[in-house]
């Protein structure tokens, strides 16, 4: 079993922070990724989920994205996705989800 630190890490640019899964996300660990992104998203005007190094992620995943997206959405924050792995990002076009989130890739000015 792994420790929250190991699923996500973050690092912090002015007013953002990148937050970093690790691996797969499923209903073991998407509380966790649900729990990192709204505290986030309390202490900085904009979040990006980096998730370069992630395998997969399944609906409870998208679950906690979504709330996110709608939290940010409500007071007026940012919220995107970077770098999703080929897989994620087949997932997320599958859904339509895609159109939903603002998506950057490994090359997007961020500011």
């Amino acid at each position: 079993m792994h420790s929250e630190q190991d699923l996500i890490s973050f690092q912090r640019q002015d007013n953002c922070i990148i937050l970093q899964p690790h691996g797969e996300i499923d209903l073991s660990n998407s509380p966790a990724l649900r729990k990192h992104i709204l505290n986030a998203l309390n202490m900085v005007d904009d979040v990006q989920v980096d998730f370069s190094d992630v395998d997969y992620i399944d609906s409870s995943g998208i679950a906690a994205l979504v709330e996110g997206l709608q939290f940010a959405q409500e007071n007026n924050k940012h919220f995107a996705l970077r770098t999703p792995s080929p897989r994620v990002r087949s997932i997320l076009e599958l859904a339509r989800l895609d159109k939903v989130f603002t998506i950057l890739d490994a090359h997007a000015r961020t500011d």
